[in-house]
């Protein structure tokens, strides 16, 4: 009743009408209890509460977020990530008897599960014997204000002392001292934590936890650790993640912690943003003595999205056998005649919708040795490799395409008027013009005669170069480079990779900018694929892929789609934009669209079916026995010279399939693999496991054949 009888006081006194002021007269109440409570915590229970918060800490943990998975078009798992559980330790106000036997503790359940512990110190015993190097001792013991002519027990003993050990156990004793050690050379305090130990077992974690009130001041984080399940599989599209540098630490420090992993190459890389998810925030409470009184999660972690590719991880494996097994092949005679082959790349393409279906980079390397930390050998290894295993072949080469250019010259003489179908050009073996130069067809050179007169499924079907060289010459490199754009040469695909090439398409604007003058013979050399002409294996595959769908544009691509952690998928407009942002892309929207006759176009396709069926087919040994039509065209590109001054020969094959209905596009390149017909192996193994067919019996028979043929 006093409380109230002061408040009507109060109210008359200032002559507030209670009707018309109700919101005033709250106000005034409120004021009033804050008022009190305030008093009653500062002053009369000031103390008893000042008492209780110095005896009680609270410091903030990072939850980690799982990164998120890579899967396969099947939702195979190829990349995930698992925990791993690193035991640290706070400072905490107990005494040093009880830090002593803390970690004394600690240490015998680390060794009950044999888990390898920090330490330095450089005394060991049974026997007594300094580990550190002669010249170390002096300053060692210098900086350890202990005598220079102390022994290896003199100086363990003044440990014993200066952590003030009471133990008898000579083995504890050494123990405490590693530990104590290890906390003076790096430091700690309530706020900053040392690390004793990594990687620990889940029992030894539960143990801990259970026992709590035993350990004051632990704590065990979660380190996530980047697990690649199929090893070396799909390595160059898949990329690795490794710990942040220095470098990217500064520009990053707001979302990233100096012990995070980071994307570094491949899908880690660009989808990063992605897959790293979103860390939370763990509040701990603790005892003054480092007990923990009470955990709370202030912010939940949120796990990464999971990328799924647009790849099938059986038909990779395939892929990858099939390119190794080729280029080994290769390598040691198995054709006839050895040539060094260093590496190579293979493509594997839906021809309807430009999904990659398998990407396979020879020599390849193992993601997982980045994510445990590479070793200084392995990484040497791998950058003094002169076959460059960290490279991805298929997207960050370009090379001359050779023969499986031609197509690109037919459709753009065809559709330019320069040539039709029922034409035939006489080929004499060596095409002459401008002065004295010559161009040689590949038959000329090795029977001494041409072809004769061809039309142009023929001078597909027997690859030959005076046809197309004269082809070229009618019409000039602008109608050719017209057509060749169209397609796709010459220009990133746009693929969701970082790091892709856009090679070169030989034209007047790029000599032009390398300070040159373009040749009437360059014209020509363009249209066998030589020249200037450097196309990456994946553009070339696109290309098959729009010759295979009827001329079709298309747009390649790696990822399906991005599956969120609440379930939702990440829109295909906003993977596009996401993309094209990160990489620089623009939309081409401004390119020229050209509708091609489907004459033409089948043709070209009939042409190239007579590569492997046809008895001239210069692929005809490899698909004879084939169950399936296949459409096809080898190329042999001249790439210089090595460094013993031998000529270099890059090997191509190019092939869609089925022939009525085409389903994928398969092009397999190997580095001075010889001649195109060698690949041409290869493409067939591939397109055997698509098809379902009888891999080992099919091929095994199909390559005793191919190789007695080969080599008469």
């Amino acid at each position: 009743m006093k409380e109230g009888e002061e408040l009507a006081k109060i109210i008359n006194k200032k002559n507030i009408n209670f009707r018309y002021n109700t919101a005033t007269v709250f106000t005034y109440v409120i004021g009033i209890i804050l008022i009190v409570q305030l008093f009653n915590l500062q002053i009369v229970h000031g103390t008893e509460y000042r008492e209780e918060s110095n005896t009680r800490l609270t410091r903030e943990s990072t939850l980690e977020a799982a990164r998120g998975d890579i899967l396969d078009r099947s939702g195979n798992v190829l990349v995930s990530s698992s925990q791993k559980f690193n035991f640290e330790l706070y400072k905490s106000k107990i005494d040093t008897k009880t830090l002593n036997d803390t970690i004394l503790k600690i240490v015998n359940v680390l060794e009950k599960y044999n888990v390898s512990y920090t330490d330095s110190f450089p005394i060991s015993i049974n026997p007594f014997e300094f580990k550190l190097s002669e010249n170390s001792l002096t300053n060692w013991k210098g900086n350890n204000n202990i005598d220079e002519n102390a022994t290896a027990e003199d100086a363990f003993y003044k440990f014993k002392e200066k952590y003030k050990i009471d133990n008898e156990d000579i083995n504890e004793v050494r123990k405490i001292i590693a530990i104590r050690y290890a906390i003076v050379k790096e430091g700690y305090s309530s706020t900053k934590s040392i690390t004793i130990a990594k990687d620990i077992p889940r029992e030894a974690v539960a143990e801990f936890y259970e026992n709590g009130d035993e350990f004051p001041g632990i704590n065990i984080s979660v380190q996530p650790i980047r697990e690649y399940k199929e090893g070396t599989l799909a390595s160059h599209i898949l990329g690795y993640a490794y710990k942040i540098s220095d470098t990217e630490y500064k520009e990053k420090k707001d979302t990233y912690n100096q012990n995070d992993i980071i994307g570094k190459t491949g899908v880690e890389a660009l989808f990063e943003e992605y897959l790293k998810g979103k860390k939370g925030v763990k509040q701990i409470d603790m005892a003054v003595d480092g007990t923990i009184t009470a955990e709370n999660i202030a912010e939940e972690a949120v796990a990464g999205s999971n990328v799924v590719l647009t790849i099938d991880s059986k038909l990779q494996k395939i892929a990858e056998d099939a390119l190794k097994n080729n280029i080994e092949k290769i390598r040691n005679g198995g054709f006839g005649k050895s040539y060094d082959a260093k590496g190579g790349s293979c493509v594997v393409m839906n021809v309807k919708t430009g999904e990659v279906l398998a990407m396979a980079s020879y020599p390849d390397y193992n993601p997982q040795s980045f994510a445990n930390g590479i070793s200084n050998e392995e990484w040497q290894g791998y950058l003094q490799n002169e076959s460059y295993p960290l490279l991805n072949k298929s997207i960050q080469s370009a090379y001359e395409p050779g023969s499986i250019f031609k197509m690109v010259t037919a459709i753009a003489g065809l559709e330019s008027g320069n040539i039709t179908l029922n034409e035939r050009i006489n080929d004499t073996g060596i095409y002459k013009k401008y002065g004295g130069a010559e161009w040689k067809c590949w038959y000329y050179t090795d029977y001494h005669t041409g072809h004769g007169y061809l039309n142009v499924l023929g001078a597909i079907e027997k690859s030959c170069n005076y046809f197309f060289i004269e082809t070229a010459d009618r019409m000039g490199i602008e109608t050719l480079d017209k057509y060749a754009k169209y397609f796709g040469l010459g220009t990133k695909t746009g693929i969701e990779l970082p790091d892709e090439t856009a090679g070169t398409l030989a034209s007047k604007e790029y000599v032009a900018s390398v300070g040159k003058t373009w040749n009437p013979g360059d014209t020509l050399n363009a249209s066998i694929g030589q020249g200037y002409n450097r196309f990456t294996p994946l553009q070339m595959t696109k290309y098959i892929s729009m010759i295979a769908n009827g001329g079709n544009k298309i747009d390649v691509s790696i990822v399906k789609t991005i599956q969120n952690e609440d379930g939702t998928e990440v829109s295909k407009e906003e993977i596009n934009n996401f993309v094209n942002k990160k990489l620089g892309l623009s939309d081409n929207s401004d390119e020229e669209n050209i509708t091609l006759n489907k004459e033409y176009l089948n043709a070209v396709k009939e042409g190239m079916k007579s590569v492997t069926s046809g008895e001239s087919g210069t692929a005809y040994v490899r698909f004879k026995n084939f169950n399936i039509e296949v459409g096809g065209k080898t190329g042999s590109a001249e790439a210089g010279q090595d460094k013993n001054g031998k000529d270099i020969v890059n090997a191509w094959f190019a092939a869609f399939a089925p022939y009525d209905d085409p389903e994928i596009a398969v092009v397999v390149m190997v580095e001075n693999g010889g001649h195109g017909n060698y690949t041409a192996e290869a493409v067939r193994d591939i397109m055997a496991e698509y098809f379902g067919m009888n891999t080992q019996n099919v091929t095994e028979d199909m390559r005793a054949i191919s190789y007695i043929e080969s080599i008469r």
